[in-house]
């Protein structure tokens, strides 16, 4: 949607009942909720940002239902009616999905886990993470920290196209890193076609993105050098490398 953004509709097989996630414009969403032929059951809203809500009214005008989003962005998130935390389920027909409460991007961010697939958001992005709009370096390292500690094979559905970008400020920190180089030729081969690079694992992202990897040498040799003075503990580490990815 829009020039690089993803919506997601889940679907339970079995009930044929669904949900959109992050719909930034609504016509393409409904257009393919009724090519599945599917009854829409509910929004799910990982932020308040109008790039992952801006389909929510003209979406709610020819589907009454649920909009989940997190409880204190009920005056930000257009047609919220349900709020939840961390630790809440969702539920889709018959599939239960859980909440994750991951601020740092926005205040109100959450994360919707369904098995072993992550819907989100702009907390991380394949070899990326989201500016930090409204949170702290702190907010955001705990968060992603959390996200971390989910298992390896953890599918990462994030909620733009960014990853070659992403990469190359990545390459620029740890270009020494093989699985980085890997992942990088791969990407660039994907791009190149116009194909996604979304899904990627967790697995991955611990080996390639940056602002995963605080412990690596290569990239706290990387911020030393641009910074004789600066401090190399996990948030700092990682504060260094967000604000470098903002002047990149």
């Amino acid at each position: 949607m829009l020039r690089d953004n993803y919506a997601y509709l889940l679907v339970c097989e079995k009930s044929k009942t669904a949900a959109i996630l992050d719909p930034s414009e609504a016509d393409p969403a409904l257009n393919r909720i009724e090519q599945e032929g599917v009854n829409l059951d509910a929004i799910l809203s990982t932020h308040h940002h109008r790039d992952h809500t801006g389909g929510n009214e003209g979406i709610l005008a020819k589907h009454k239902v649920e909009v989940y989003g997190h409880k204190s962005d009920s005056a930000r998130i257009h047609g919220l009616s349900r709020g939840v935390d961390e630790g809440d389920e969702v539920q889709v027909g018959e599939v239960k999905g859980k909440v994750l409460f991951v601020p740092g991007h926005t205040t109100g961010h959450v994360a919707y886990l369904f098995d072993n697939n992550l819907f989100c958001g702009d907390t991380l992005f394949t070899a990326g993470c989201g500016r930090l709009f409204e949170g702290t370096p702190e907010q955001m390292h705990a968060s992603l920290t959390k996200l971390m500690a989910l298992p390896d094979n953890t599918k990462i559905y994030c909620g733009h196209e960014y990853t070659e970008s992403n990469l190359r400020f990545a390459m620029s920190l740890e270009p020494k890193n093989p699985k980085l180089a890997s992942r990088f030729e791969r990407v660039q081969g994907l791009r190149s076609r116009g194909a996604s690079t979304v899904p990627s694992t967790l697995e991955e992202e611990k080996q390639t993105n940056p602002f995963l990897r605080w412990d690596s040498r290569e990239i706290q040799a990387s911020i030393k050098s641009s910074d004789p003075r600066a401090r190399l503990d996990p948030v700092s580490v990682f504060a260094a490398v967000r604000k470098m990815k903002d002047a990149f």
